[in-house]
């Protein structure tokens, strides 16, 4: 009998569990320049990124943000972002992750990952990829392009 009672305990603690997380609805998410947080709390996004144009190869890209927002869901939780290569499975650089908690299915929140000193070897579809808890949410192209030189 203790044993049948503890197994309710904790089938009962697992559904209340439940009851107080709520996966998060992925809103929006792209690859920008820059991005400003004003003082009202707005953020300001500077140059979405469609894609890297490159005279010649390798090519450095100083900063480029990912800006991601996520709402209608309750409880804690980890983005990661990656950055991968045209193989998609070279990392371009560190994956980014941040832990964020959604109090309520009403809130949002907004998470921005900066990624520095970038070098892109090749050209073609890079992708930017969204994360919730490991499990893979969004998988966008961030192309590298070789522009054409003017002919004299």
């Amino acid at each position: 009998m203790v044993c049948v009672t503890r197994l309710i305990r904790v089938l009962e603690s697992k559904e209340m569990s439940s009851l107080n997380r709520m996966i998060p609805d992925l809103q929006a998410s792209f690859a920008c320049e820059d991005v400003r947080v004003e003082a009202s709390g707005a953020h300001t996004i500077i140059g979405i990124v469609n894609f890297i144009g490159a005279p010649t190869l390798p090519i450095q890209v100083i900063k480029l943000c990912v800006w991601t927002r996520w709402s209608s869901g309750v409880g804690q939780f980890e983005q990661e972002t990656r950055l991968v290569g045209p193989d998609e499975q070279t990392l371009l650089a560190p994956p980014a992750k941040t832990q964020f908690h959604l109090e309520n299915e009403n809130s949002h929140t907004t998470n921005v990952n900066i990624f520095g000193g970038l070098q892109f070897k090749e050209d073609g579809a890079h992708h930017v990829e969204i994360l919730l808890d490991g499990e893979l949410k969004l998988h966008f192209p961030l192309r590298v392009i070789l522009l054409q030189q003017p002919t004299a």
